[in-house]
């Protein structure tokens, strides 16, 4: 989309139907896979993300997207970062759902049919159901009810595995999410990770396919062997454990206060007291949801660094932050309601040359990591590439800041990096090249949910 196109109705048009055309293809009859080869089982945060664009669609679709993956929610809250198509072909992905066994059965793990992995992902799905309920609100009185039905049916869901996360994740009651995993925050190979991943003794790693490596054009685009080794080796100590949290609190060598994903669950615990008081929960739940959301706010606070005007990760085991700019260091961005001097300083590192003020980026959208870092790399997954999802999220929160002028240029600049690529799963930050999957459902979700002002 050239840059007189922005904005165009036509234009936007075609976008939006070509958007709407990536989903209908990934549709597998009540969820959706995250793109075509490289990813075909169902991803948590990917479907929350893919409900918010389905909701510009079909309302009821949408949120069927978002029960089907709560079916398979572990009997202790926890909603799985995978569950996996049984029809996908044997060996698509590098950890069949077999990988993931308990040593031991857990009560925790749901017997249904599909099955899951066995960490989970960044609470962005209260978010999405009230994205589908003021989308209801927006259609009018015939999707009203159903939506209702919706939020009443999965309220009590979303309530569970909010609960999980400030209990089980968050034992010292410190507001911040402990990950035990580097695939739980989402940004698997970001370099926010690799201070606590080095301090991990790797023992025995089956050899292995990287079935990711047939579907991108080098493996630079790619985590490294390496990276591999220790993910599959903190998996396999995982299940070792059967999922035991407090067993995993007192042994696992990886654990670590993200804070990207506790400014998702803030904002999410916002998004969730509005759904508890839309379908009548218990006075206790909405005293309980605002405690919530202001304990995450107080924890991000501890982590702020005022040397770099950014939030970092804490690494538990080392008892020191993992000082690293990434887009995770705006979480208090994310989670919202910050003091004005808080927000400025925000937004003078956003808008600075460490990040979407670099001269040398193709749009001034967020690098994963800062082009100033030097571990940053233009095309290796989260070390440097631009990822829609993350400009959606960065949008978001500009908006709800009250920074439209600056939400509104993000957007534009966001839907011209789309329009050089089929919805791409990430972009190189300075020539603006597709990288990684083709047809990436949360893509063009996102897009969908952008192009919805212009459509």
């Amino acid at each position: 989309m050239r840059d007189r196109e922005v904005g165009d109705t036509g234009a936007s048009a075609r976008m939006f139907e070509k958007a709407a055309a990536v989903l209908r293809r990934n549709d597998m009859g009540g969820w959706t896979r995250a793109a075509p080869d490289l990813y075909p089982h169902q991803w948590s945060w990917d479907s929350a993300f893919i409900a918010i664009g389905l909701a510009r669609l079909d309302v009821k679709r949408a949120a069927q997207e978002l029960s089907t993956l709560f079916d398979n929610q572990w009997a202790n809250g926890k909603v799985p970062h995978i569950v996996f198509n049984k029809d996908a072909p044997q060996g698509s992905y590098l950890l069949g759902p077999e990988h993931w066994a308990p040593a031991v059965p857990s009560n925790d793990v749901p017997k249904t049919l599909r099955q899951t992995s066995g960490l989970c992902q960044p609470a962005v799905h209260a978010i999405a159901a009230l994205y589908v309920w003021e989308v209801a609100e927006e259609a009018g009185d015939g999707a009203l009810e159903p939506a209702r039905a919706f939020l009443a049916g999965l309220y009590p869901k979303l309530y569970a595995w909010h609960r999980y996360l400030l209990t089980k994740r968050d034992p010292e009651g410190s507001g911040l999410v402990t990950i035990y995993h580097p695939w739980e925050t989402g940004t698997d190979n970001s370099p926010r990770w690799d201070e606590a991943l080095a301090a991990v003794s790797v023992g025995d790693v089956a050899p292995r396919e990287r079935p990711d490596l047939r579907f991108v054009d080098e493996p630079s685009e790619r985590p490294t062997e390496e990276e591999y080794d220790r993910y599959l080796w903190l998996v396999e100590l995982l299940t070792s454990t059967s999922y035991d949290e407090d067993e995993i609190y007192r042994s696992h060598p990886f654990l670590v206060k993200d804070v990207l994903f506790s400014a998702i669950l803030a904002a999410a615990n916002e998004a969730l007291l509005k759904i508890a008081n839309l379908v009548g929960a218990p006075d206790e739940d909405s005293e309980r949801i605002e405690s919530w959301t202001l304990r995450g706010r107080r924890g991000l606070k501890a982590c702020w660094d005022p040397d770099f005007s950014l939030c970092f990760d804490h690494d538990l085991r080392a008892d020191k932050p993992l000082r690293v700019r990434t887009v995770a260091g705006f979480a208090p961005l994310i989670a919202g309601e910050l003091t004005l001097q808080r927000l400025d300083a925000l937004l003078e590192t956003l808008f600075s040359s460490a990040f979407v003020g670099n001269d040398r980026l193709r749009w001034p959208l967020p690098p994963s990591t800062s082009p100033e870092e030097a571990r940053f790399h233009p095309r290796a997954y989260w070390r440097g590439p631009v990822w829609p999802v993350i400009s959606w999220l960065i949008w978001w929160s500009l908006r709800r800041a009250g920074e439209k002028k600056k939400a509104a240029d993000l957007r534009r600049a966001a839907l011209e990096q789309l329009a050089a690529g089929n919805f791409a799963e990430y972009y190189e930050p300075f020539t603006g090249e597709p990288l990684g999957s083709d047809g990436q459902s949360w893509t063009a979700a996102v897009a969908l949910d952008w192009l919805s002002e212009d459509t």
